[in-house]
């Protein structure tokens, strides 16, 4: 009996029967691959659809323009384009084959072998195509019996596909996180250790990406230990120990009890000793963006622990103070709550309110501004009359400085 990918709310997107028309998926030339196929057999949300093609990429870029779907050429040059329908990405990859490799990338040469592409796939699960139209499902290398007993299994010999890409050492353990079982693959396993060595030969920025994703995923630490067991991540990211991961573990856990989704940034800086310093040198290292940068040093700076949670979340975002607040395994969660669909407000009084008030401009109106803040912000936000007493008793405590 032929596996069929069950029907789900996501087959059913606006603009995605108009894309299959122009790829001609009636005519057998585009199906459904990887994650969304995985996903979809399991019954899980699909959030990323990639579409596999025998068409070349030219091919589809004119079969976008013509039916009007907007087209962005992502990566051409390994035959990706990304068509956008209704604000959804989706990914179209013409079938591939490797020519050459030497572990950070790959010389492919297109092909219309569906077989052939999905041999250069990692793992059997990544290697399962859906027809669109159906849903009956191709599978080359046994990756629905895998899928259905949890159990990751690499395509051939784990060893040799880790040599054409080094990122598949980061990729087992993202996979295994997220659809392994309680059977670990020993060779796969052993695999990953002998060459753990090959990831300093990647960008920090694949490395992150991959870092990141794993950590994303609902309960990544069995994997994570394997890791720290085995010295994989030591040749990149060597401050990841099984003091991390425990402490990574403790905030997990805390997510969960206060029903917040998982972040990967909180939980990297879970897993870096509370030091700010060093984790923006982590930052630094993976080349994160400096947004993700700031955030994981704000995590993990001391400091403001004794304020109202509103309080802190002004002076350092909402997100700052609920990853504060996880960090800090000690504290309550229940001044959470107080963050719940709160923006933190702007002071409703400037330095020219001071200076009408009879505060001579100069650096005197700073510093009391700066006085008129820290009390309205101390008291709980005020408005109205509360916010005029503040700045008048701190107008004549200045004059009467100057006196």
């Amino acid at each position: 009996m032929s596996v069929v990918l069950p029907d789900a709310p996501w087959r059913h997107r606006p603009g995605l029967d108009n894309l299959l028309t122009a790829l001609d998926a009636a005519g057998g030339k585009a199906r459904y691959v990887g994650g969304a196929v995985r996903d979809g057999l399991l019954g899980l949300a699909v959030n990323d659809l990639d579409i596999a093609t025998t068409l070349a990429p030219q091919d589809v870029l004119d079969r976008l323009k013509a039916a009007e779907i907007k087209a962005v050429p992502t990566g051409i040059d390994h035959g990706t384009i990304t068509a956008v329908i209704a604000g959804w990405p989706v990914e179209i990859t013409t079938l591939r084959r490797d020519v050459s490799t030497d572990g950070r990338r790959a010389t492919i040469a297109y092909t219309d072998d569906w077989r052939e592409d999905a041999a250069r796939r990692d793992f059997t699960i990544n290697a399962l195509y859906a027809d669109p139209l159906s849903g009956e499902i191709t599978d080359y290398f046994g990756g629905v019996a895998d899928l259905e007993a949890r159990r990751l299994r690499f395509i051939g010999e784990a060893d040799a596909r880790i040599a054409e890409d080094h990122l598949r050492i980061l990729r087992y353990f993202r996979f295994l996180a997220r659809y392994g079982g309680d059977e670990l693959d020993n060779m796969a396993y052993a695999a990953c250790v002998a060459a753990a060595n090959s990831l300093m030969a990647l960008s920090r920025e694949r490395i992150a990406d991959e870092l990141l994703k794993l950590l994303g995923v609902a309960a990544p630490i069995h994997a994570l230990r394997l890791m720290v067991d085995g010295g994989i991540l030591t040749p990149v990211l060597p401050e990841v120990d099984c003091a991390g991961i425990d402490r990574l573990e403790r905030l997990i856990a805390r997510e969960a009890a206060a029903g917040l989704a998982p972040s990967a940034l909180r939980r990297l800086a879970a897993l870096l000793p509370p030091d700010a310093a060093r984790a923006d040198l982590v930052g630094a290292r993976l080349k994160l963006s400096n947004k993700a940068r700031k955030r994981l040093t704000t995590a993990l700076e001391a400091g403001l622990g004794d304020m109202p949670i509103r309080a802190l979340a002004w002076h350092i975002g909402v997100e700052g103070a609920i990853d504060r607040l996880l960090l800090d395994a000690d504290a309550n969660l229940s001044p959470l709550s107080a963050l719940d669909d709160w923006t933190p407000p702007k002071l409703p009084i400037g330095g020219g309110a001071l200076i009408a008030r009879g505060l001579p401009p100069g650096p005197d109106v700073a510093k009391a501004l700066n006085v008129v803040q820290d009390m309205w912000v101390a008291e709980g936000f005020p408005d109205g009359a509360r916010v005029d007493a503040i700045a008048d008793q701190t107008v004549s405590k200045f004059q009467r400085a100057r006196q």
